[in-house]
């Protein structure tokens, strides 16, 4: 390359890196499953700073555990993927600021009133089969308990997965003071118990198991994605542990105007339609008769359970102890 050509090139590529540099920087917190190329994260990021003129960065990992360690140093500016298993230490740390954003037209299965943590999807956890694998489905959750032992069964550990947490959370809603030994009942049928829900969900598609621990909505991506209408959750009339996803913005934030669009974006049509298929989840502010066709299709629980973030916390360590007794024996 001629000398006039290398300074010019030199020169586009510094304009280049101030313009990006002028540019106000959001930092998000996220999951690892947010930002993974099959995660919503990248669509997000391009529909937002679409109309924000600014740079979205994810940045992955455990959310609640970094930002409680980091303190009032933290770089983030939104925390992205929080429930309300885990709200209430989120809460007392004094670490976020209240949303400010109109909740009233939320349509979650539940009343919703907080002003610091904002629903962005939710659903139900669930068991999900393979109608071709299994023919002898539990209809119900006393029926799963009392199936043969010979029924792989993977789950996730509730030490490290918030779907592992609402396990033990939902057999404690469903059986109170008999969680452990439900859990005894269970543990023959557990093949194995891994970390992350990735795990689990690849065990089960690759037929090493009969049943997963995922969510009601996990058969949509089967039936929009694969065109597969055998992957299906089995619904059980004792209920179904209800799980939203939550965002909040870090009260340090030195971007809060930036952090408010964040918020109020998350609400808005555009990015209530994609999540459903983003983060294959229910809206938690879409009209069900705005859901994508394969959502329509899904079996849901007639009874929602649900414990607040001062139950959830309360009852943490005793069901992940139940659950923990129980299959080590």
């Amino acid at each position: 390359m001629k000398p006039a050509l290398i300074f010019a090139a030199g020169l586009i590529a510094s304009t280049t890196t101030v313009v990006a540099q002028d540019k106000p920087v959001l930092t998000v917190y996220a999951g690892d499953y947010i930002v993974s190329e099959w995660g919503p994260g990248p669509k997000i990021e391009e529909m937002f700073e679409a109309q924000c003129d600014c740079d979205l960065q994810f940045k992955p990992g455990d959310l609640l555990p970094r930002i409680l360690l980091e303190g009032e140093q933290t770089d983030a500016d939104i925390v992205f993927g929080l429930n309300t298993d885990v709200t209430k230490r989120a809460r007392e740390s004094g670490l976020f600021a209240p949303h400010g954003q109109d909740t009233s037209s939320l349509t979650l299965p539940v009343a919703w009133t907080d002003d610091v943590f904002l629903p962005f999807n939710y659903g139900h956890t669930a068991f999900i089969y393979n109608e071709e694998r299994i023919s002898d489905v539990p209809e119900s959750f006393a029926a799963l308990l009392n199936a043969p032992d010979d029924l792989k069964i993977v789950i996730q550990d509730p030490r490290s997965s918030i779907s592992g947490l609402a396990l033990v959370l939902w057999v404690k809603a469903v059986y109170g003071d008999g969680a452990e030994a439900a859990w005894e009942q269970l543990a023959p049928k557990i093949l194995t118990v891994t970390k992350g829900w990735s795990e689990s969900y690849g065990l089960f598609t690759d037929g090493e198991a009969d049943m997963v621990l995922s969510y009601t909505t996990s058969p949509a991506y089967h039936i929009i994605a694969e065109d597969d209408r055998t992957k299906k959750a089995a619904i059980f009339p004792e209920g179904h542990y209800f799980m939203v996803e939550l965002s909040a913005k870090v009260a340090g934030t030195d971007v809060p105007d930036l952090a408010d669009q964040f918020l109020a974006f998350q609400l808005s049509e555009e990015f209530q339609t994609m999540i459903a298929t983003g983060n294959w989840s229910f809206p938690a502010r879409l009209d069900p008769a705005q859901w994508p066709e394969g959502f329509k299709e899904l079996n849901l629980p007639e009874k929602v359970l649900f414990y607040d973030e001062d139950e959830a916390a309360a009852l943490r360590d005793e069901t992940v102890e139940e659950w923990r007794r129980a299959l080590s024996q």
